[in-house]
């Protein structure tokens, strides 16, 4: 799913400068523990969450993580937006609970290609 249809189902703002909303996203992470986040991320997720720190952005850096959307219309201070734009990643927000964000991506077809375990 492209970025443009993200910012679409969820009605988010872009936050960031020359964002890339041709960019692919594989699978969504909805999370404000980030120590989750390490341990289950997967190639191409879009992390969604309500924390508003710059660990946010530095989680996403380490995991290869070029999209966050914050939640509940959260919204992140200039200094987050810049060290996002510096590290390349799109930042949106959206008025939407991070429930009814997964949700609505999920309906849409965003949906994660677990591993089978059998």
């Amino acid at each position: 799913m492209k970025l443009q249809e993200v910012k679409d189902i969820l009605r988010a703002n872009v936050l960031t400068a020359d964002a890339d909303m041709e960019r692919e996203v594989n699978s969504a992470c909805g999370c404000d523990l980030m120590s989750d986040v390490l341990a289950f991320v997967k190639d191409k997720a879009l992390l969604l969450t309500g924390l508003m720190n710059p660990q946010v952005v530095r989680t996403a850096e380490m995991m290869d993580i070029h999209s966050i959307v914050f939640v509940r219309g959260k919204m992140p201070d200039d200094a987050l937006i810049q060290l996002a734009e510096s590290k390349d990643i799109v930042l949106m927000n959206t008025e939407l609970p991070l429930y009814i964000s997964c949700g609505r991506l999920y309906q849409s077809g965003l949906v994660n290609q677990e591993r089978s375990e059998d």
